[in-house]
């Protein structure tokens, strides 16, 4: 299946001054988002009161969340614990003011009774299980955590690229994760999307997601340069980017249609994820066809870079 003809002559890399350029724009206006407005950080990051709630008969998600809403509780984030008759609800002091001491401290059992009436009000089988208090510091635990993840897999995606290709697609790889992941993380930032777990799990998917792409378009780029004999390293990697064009968009597109059938029929609780993934793939396929090539011109990869190592050894190259 092809959208684009294989053979095609798109001339990418004639536009790489800007594609650069607005590259460095897009990454320094999401640090100056992200450093001015700061991340919607959610319950996982920045702490709340945590309860679960048993139910005599089964009951629905939405109907959980409807009655909380009705109750004053629209941001509470409800889930289910295994099974249809108990939940989790999780939500921020500051959602029930009237739990909230002058000094700050938060009645707890204010606002469980609170919750527990406002559940009851559509279902009287509603019974406060258990609840308790998540402090923000395990919130900041989990966000250092998270960092070092990606910063983990980041470097990791370096290592074997150095190893697999060659220093050259390493630094270019990485250049171009850190771009896809600061404006993927720049876009939340402006429009201010919850940040929690499931998101920051999006953010490392993307990572995963965003490299697969360049390593199709690299590994094409390394078999044109032992092909080609004469061509130039810009036309060289102009075709490789023209070669992988169908591939790259076709996969983007079923990623992305998979994404929003998440996003409609997954409920709420999965909203973040699938709009992460949205926002990244389309960052990524951006990246992989407009910067990351553009980037390895720059670093000046030739086809010396790719051929073996036996060739330039003569004691090796006799061997058989």
């Amino acid at each position: 299946m092809e959208i684009f003809n294989h053979n095609s002559n798109i001339p990418f890399l004639g536009m790489r001054k800007y594609s650069i350029a607005i590259a460095i724009f897009l990454m320094v206006a999401s640090i100056a988002l992200i450093a001015v407005k700061g991340l919607n950080y959610g319950l996982d990051f920045t702490g709340g009161v945590s309860m679960k709630v048993d139910y005599s008969k089964s009951v629905a998600i939405s109907d959980v969340r409807d009655a909380l809403a009705k109750g004053g509780f629209d941001r509470a984030l409800v889930q289910s614990l295994g099974g249809t008759r108990e939940v989790s609800i999780r939500l921020q002091p500051k959602d029930d003011p009237a739990a909230m001491s002058a000094a700050g401290k938060v009645n707890l059992d204010r606002i469980a009774a609170d919750v527990t009436k406002a559940l009851q009000v559509a279902r009287p089988d509603a019974k406060l299980k258990s609840r308790d208090y998540v402090t923000a510091e395990v919130g900041a635990e989990l966000k250092s955590d998270g960092t070092v993840a990606a910063v983990f897999v980041i470097l990791g995606i370096m290592a074997y690229l150095w190893i697999r290709f060659e220093r050259r697609f390493a630094i270019a790889a990485v250049a171009t994760e850190v771009h896809d992941v600061l404006v993927t993380l720049g876009i939340l930032a402006l429009v201010q999307r919850e940040f929690d777990m499931t998101v920051l799990a999006s953010v490392l998917a993307v990572i995963g997601y965003s490299i697969n792409d360049k390593v199709v378009v690299f590994d094409r780029i390394r078999e044109l340069f032992r092909l080609a004999r004469k061509a130039e390293p810009e036309e060289i990697l102009n075709r490789s980017i023209n070669n992988t064009l169908s591939r790259t968009i076709i996969t983007s597109l079923f990623t992305s249609i998979t994404m929003g059938a998440l996003f409609f029929f997954g409920g709420t609780a999965v909203h973040g994820f699938a709009v992460t993934m949205l926002i990244g793939i389309l960052v990524g396929t951006l990246s992989s066809i407009f910067v990351a090539s553009p980037i390895l011109l720059w670093l000046g990869v030739s086809k010396k870079d790719l051929m073996p190592v036996t060739r330039d050894n003569p004691e090796l190259a006799r061997r058989p």
